[in-house]
């Protein structure tokens, strides 16, 4: 049941065992390809209903549930899981009148151990670090890719280096990077940069990068897809609504879904939609010229873990934008914190980012793209807490070029009854 690593433009093949993350033909991006003829003979949607719930071994992972579909090679022995996955499906209809639409999901990977999706890339990813023999991984991040790294390096006993821009990481992502023992490094330079650096830097130290250029990254985020279908009874929607930085997600979610539905575990592949910040849309700019012309951004938004403008799965994305009938959208910070509060007020919660899923299934709705009747999945990838700066600066109308229109002002009081009854008001 060999998986082979595979170029995406030229379609060159190595073997999973090569410390690679690009073409050395062609420089083009890496897919870990899996043999689907055999795999038809041993996966089932029963096979995986059958696994909800394992308290022990890989299974409980709603990530190594899947494991046929993400490392069918791998000895189990060598699997690092905290565990993740088995994040939760929320329907609000509160929300679903917002965007307005009839039927609304919010998937939350922010629920993962550390608090984003990208545990589930993380799980992946230092699993293979660990069978190729590495001893050090290494990142770029805007913080949740440190917080995931710097957790599942300690736990698999891996040195963990990262290194962040210098400026705009939120504390709540920073300060689990520095708790879990990494070896945290801020440069005088922005996330494309780092990333560049991290890319210099493997070969020469012997580091084994752990961003999503790293294809077995995206095999675990596949995995979120993968969760969704079998928490929708394997009924699939008619959209997948994301917020778009780096881009991995899109590619994984493309990549995963379609192997669902050449196995037979879903009927039809929903549509994709990639929702940008204003402030950092190089996928969208590309997508108004049917992604004709590309160009980097200089990335700015109040959203800091999207704050990227030149994403390394940019072809991967368009790839999975073409192949699903995809669009992409862009929402403007205030739209974005404005959507976030109302997750948050609806008892779900979200970091920033995440607010892009639900701000552009609203726009993408009110231009009808999104019609009503249509079932959307909004994936929330980070959790309330990771930059909670934002939150209480948004309520407070702190944030620069945003006015909130959902506040929830803090009160101030006397320490007596009387106060507290001025503000609370009769029963």
């Amino acid at each position: 049941m060999r998986s082979m690593l595979q170029c995406m433009d030229c379609g060159r093949q190595y073997p999973t065992n090569r410390v690679l993350y690009t073409c050395e033909t062609c420089g083009g991006l890496l897919d870990v390809v899996h043999n689907l003829a055999a795999l038809r003979r041993v996966v089932s949607r029963e096979l995986y209903d059958a696994r909800l719930g394992a308290l022990r071994g890989p299974y409980r992972s709603g990530v190594w549930r899947y494991k046929e579909l993400v490392a069918p090679d791998l000895p189990e022995d060598l699997i690092v899981t905290r565990p993740e996955g088995n994040t939760n499906l929320y329907q609000s209809q509160r929300l679903a009148v917002y965007a307005g639409l009839d039927k609304l999901y919010l998937k939350h990977e922010g629920e993962n151990p550390t608090g984003s999706f990208k545990d589930r890339g993380m799980t992946g990813g230092v699993t293979q670090a660990r069978a190729l023999g590495k001893r050090r991984v290494a990142c770029a991040s805007t913080g949740n890719t440190s917080a995931s790294l710097a957790a599942y390096a300690a736990w698999s006993g891996l040195q963990g280096v990262v290194l962040f821009q210098n400026k705009q990481v939120a504390l709540g992502k920073l300060s689990q990077a520095v708790a879990y023992g990494a070896v945290c490094i801020r440069v005088a330079a922005d996330f494309d940069r780092n990333l560049e650096l991290v890319r210099e830097i493997a070969d020469e130290l012997d580091i084994y990068v752990l961003n999503s250029v790293n294809p077995f990254r995206l095999e675990g985020q596949k995995t979120i897809m993968i969760e969704t279908m079998q928490q929708l009874g394997w009924e699939a929607p008619d959209w997948i609504v994301l917020p778009g930085g780096n881009l991995g997600n899109c590619s994984a979610f493309g990549k995963g879904l379609k192997e669902l539905y050449d196995l037979g575990l879903i009927d039809r592949i929903p549509r994709i939609a990639v929702i940008q910040a204003e402030g950092a849309n190089p996928l969208y700019k590309a997508y108004l010229t049917e992604f004709e012309h590309y160009e980097p951004v200089h990335a700015d938004t109040v959203a800091t873990a999207i704050k990227i403008g030149n994403p390394v799965n940019y072809r991967k994305a368009v790839r999975t934008l073409e192949e699903t009938s995809g669009v992409v959208e862009q929402v403007t910070d205030q739209e974005i914190m404005d959507a976030k509060a109302q997750i948050d007020a609806a008892g779900i919660g979200c970091e920033p980012a995440s607010g892009c899923s639900l701000a552009g299934a609203r726009k993408l709705a009110a231009a009808g793209i999104i019609r009503a009747d249509e079932t959307v999945v909004a994936i929330l990838t980070g959790h309330l807490l990771k930059d909670p700066d934002a939150t209480i600066s948004y309520h407070r109308g702190e944030l620069a070029g945003i006015t909130p229109a959902f506040p929830n002002h803090i009160h101030e009081a006397e320490p007596t009854v009387e106060a507290l009854a001025a503000i609370l008001g009769p029963n």
